[in-house]
């Protein structure tokens, strides 16, 4: 069973000192990886990255993930091969297909087909693994829901990240997937692997450290009301209750999906905290 890793996605712009400031929190609250999101109105992923290696020293750095329609692929391996050497080796690359189809029109980029987003996530791949022919190759990250995309991942990713979204979210709503739902992904992601030891990451959406657990779900219930509150206690993507209960809660997660490496936002960066502190 791998050991834990725990990652935090950025994405709230501000100024150089409050970046600075974010990205050494993050380091010093023990948290192993510091992601930036790829969304228009956010921060720019890779100088934002360049500045988080210079402000730190251990955490690694990594894109949660690239919008692989937003890049030509060959400049965008162009770009990362230079990263991972400003950086001093401490980058992962998360590609993904994106899924803000407002995002895709305020570029000018064509929304497309399903079929015509994995195509572009399957050439940025291509292009980063020729540019590290003949030397190491940062962590790929992968992340998706799809049949297709998630067997993609299984054959080119070190990481395959579960979004543990419904296809609901597919126009930027957020809308979680039932716990039968995302145990169904995670089995099919264990099936299309056939036994290659590759780590899986979940985005957790929700992480409210309390004693008072039942308040936390009715909470969450408003920001994702087609669940119940019953059900949203049963997600691993929604982590609520003291300290100890989250802790077990995550171990149980580990054993059940196999997941092992959990990314939660930046709103949620203090909050998870003593959980990290009790599961080192």
């Amino acid at each position: 069973m791998r050991p834990f890793r725990f990652g935090v996605a950025l994405y709230v712009p501000g100024s150089r000192a409050e970046w600075v400031a974010k990205c050494r929190q993050a380091e010093d609250l023990g948290y192993d990886v510091a992601g930036v999101v790829d969304h228009l109105g956010r921060v720019a992923p890779v100088p934002a990255l360049l500045l988080a290696a210079e402000a730190t020293e251990r955490i690694r750095l990594n894109t949660y993930v690239l919008n692989a329609s937003f890049h030509n692929p060959v400049v965008l391996a162009r770009d990362l091969a230079a990263l991972d050497e400003f950086t001093g080796g401490r980058v992962e690359i998360g590609l993904g297909a994106g899924y803000v189809r407002a995002e895709f029109e305020a570029a000018g980029i064509e929304w497309g087909t399903p079929g015509d987003r994995f195509r572009r996530v399957a050439a940025a791949v291509t292009e980063v693994e020729r540019a590290f022919d003949g030397r190491p190759r940062p962590p790929l990250l992968l992340g998706g829901r799809g049949d297709r995309m998630l067997t993609f991942a299984a054959a080119h990713a070190d990481t395959i990240a579960l979004t543990g979204t419904a296809p609901g979210a597919a126009e930027g709503r957020l809308a979680l997937a039932g716990p039968a739902a995302l145990a169904e992904r995670a089995d099919f992601v264990r099936n299309v692997l056939d036994g290659r030891d590759t780590e899986l990451n979940l985005m957790v959406h929700f992480v409210r450290i309390t004693g008072d657990r039942r308040a936390a779900l009715a909470e969450a219930h408003q920001l994702v009301p087609h669940l119940g509150v019953d059900e949203l206690g049963e997600l691993a993507t929604v982590l609520a209750g003291s300290a100890e209960a989250v802790a077990e809660q995550l171990l149980r997660t580990r054993e059940t999906l196999g997941v092992s490496y959990f990314t939660v936002l930046e709103d949620d960066l203090t909050r998870l905290a003593p959980v990290i502190e009790k599961l080192r």
